[in-house]
């Protein structure tokens, strides 16, 4: 005889194993990034605080100005803000897979079969009518953790892309200020190549007196002529590099093509009159995972792509899928709604893939490929991140030597020039050795706006590099 009361327990404890391999189905977690061999930090709470907006330490209103402008209206941080409302909506259409659809249909329709027909042969011909209201509903079992994952999955991409619309929003700022602080530089360029055109227009007309006294001759005469005009091509370039800055500028803070095409862009601190340089960090900031959007990004999008994985795999596994109808149906209106005519369905079903294995194993492989091609694109970026906050450490230290050495080499050669100018006066020496002199000290003049320009775009490389200049919200993956 069999014993109740153990077939009860042997039911019980199949039941129990059986809830509890479909609750290991079922269980979806956030994948976690790989573990990566990262260098210690070594910047304060501090320092880590000026990187929020770097762009201020510069103390010049125009440039702060000229980046909330672009912070508000450059298109591509607009089009950013796109992706996300878009991601926002593949997150909802990926949750819906987890609740039931319910659909209410209703209709009526009128029918006569045709007179010519086999069955209609010696019958009178009936017209029928037929009424229908329904609530259907159907619901799949997410027994496998199927939808759950493409749910997650959708949450990770949506977060990707907003880390994505950080990233931009940090470029756009750093472009700014890059096209800014080469726009002053070509600004300072032009002064000092107008300056010197009118030197030299003095010169040439000199020469030319002395050469129609017969004090020199026509050698000396063409080179005086020479340099004046190498003097102003030099000018015509700087003259196109400052409308190409404009323009640039005029894009980057979004404003209209009539004025991209003429471009009015305010001027603030010259690079002259900005002899100090901001200081930054020196070090390397704590959680600069944390700090660097595009980081965050793809963290993002390598839990997607092993959630994706986890989606793929499902589909091995049989789908339980439940079925229902509740209505009337009448071939009288007046009736539709009685309850002799109701009607009602409820069923279960049952599905489990045999012949589409080879679909399912080829869609887990290309899963499977992309996240090592996101993992591999994850380890990129920092491995990139890194190498620009070194290569930014490297240029910062040495930006202010340059930018000293060349302010010192320049003074000198002022010096040389007067002494080559005293010389010839004295006529001591040919005028080859002032056209030299003059040919150096323009150059030292050039090389020194430079580096003052490579001095501050070497703190908004650095500032970027460290992931200054966007709001830290840590973005929650919700599903």
């Amino acid at each position: 005889m069999i014993d109740a009361n153990a077939l009860h327990r042997r039911t019980g404890a199949l039941a129990a194993t059986l809830l509890a391999m479909v609750l290991a189905g079922c269980a979806v977690t956030q994948p976690k990034p790989p573990e990566l061999d990262l260098p210690a930090a070594t910047a304060t709470a501090e320092q880590n605080a000026l990187l929020e907006k770097w762009w201020v330490a510069f103390n010049d209103p125009v440039l702060t100005a000229l980046i909330e402008e672009a912070l508000a209206n450059n298109l591509d941080l607009k089009a950013a803000l796109t992706r996300i409302e878009a991601a926002r909506a593949n997150v909802l259409l990926a949750q819906s897979y987890l609740y039931p659809k319910v659909d209410l249909s209703a209709g009526g329709s009128r029918s006569r079969p045709s007179q010519r027909s086999a069955a209609a042969q010696g019958f009178p011909i009936p017209v029928s009518n037929d009424y229908l209201v329904s609530l259907d509903m159907s619901y799949e079992l997410d027994l496998w953790g199927k939808y759950r994952s493409g749910a997650l999955a959708a949450a990770n991409d949506l977060v990707a892309s907003q880390y994505y619309n950080q990233t931009v929003r940090i470029t756009v700022a750093a472009d700014v200020a890059r096209a800014y602080f080469q726009l002053r530089a070509a600004d300072a360029l032009l002064v000092v190549l107008e300056d010197t055109r009118k030197t030299r227009a003095d010169t040439v007309q000199l020469q030319t007196d002395r050469f129609e006294g017969g004090i020199i001759g026509q050698y000396d005469l063409s080179q005086a002529q020479a340099e004046l005009s190498a003097v102003i091509a030099d000018i015509a370039r700087a003259r196109q590099s400052i409308q190409n800055l404009e323009s640039a500028i005029a894009v980057l803070t979004g404003r209209s093509p009539r004025e991209v095409f003429e471009p009015v862009v305010a001027r603030g601190a010259s690079i002259e009159a900005a002899t100090s340089v901001p200081t930054l960090p020196s070090g390397l900031p704590s959680g600069l995972l944390e700090r660097r959007p595009d980081i965050r990004r793809a963290e993002s999008e390598l839990a997607a792509s092993d959630l994706r994985i986890q989606e793929a795999r499902a589909n091995y596994f049989p789908s339980l899928s439940l079925t229902g109808a509740y209505g009337t149906e009448s071939a009288a209106l007046s009736s539709l709604f009685t309850p002799q005519a109701a009607l009602w369905r409820f069923g279960l079903g049952l599905v489990q893939p045999l012949f589409s294995l080879k679909d399912i194993e080829a869609g887990v492989e290309s899963a499977t490929a992309r996240r090592d091609a996101v993992s591999v694109a994850y380890q990129q970026t920092v491995q990139t991140a890194f190498r620009e906050v070194h290569d930014a450490l490297v240029t910062n230290r040495s930006s202010a030597e340059v930018l000293a050495a060349e302010t010192a080499r320049r003074d000198q050669l002022k010096q040389a020039e007067a002494v080559a100018v005293l010389r010839y006066d004295a006529g001591r020496t040919s005028y080859l050795e002032v056209l030299d002199a003059q040919r150096t000290l323009l150059d030292a003049e050039t090389l020194r706006i430079a580096a003052a320009r490579d001095s501050r775009l070497s703190i908004v490389d650095f500032a970027k590099a460290l992931g200054g200049g966007w709001d830290r919200t840590q973005y929650a993956v919700v599903y």
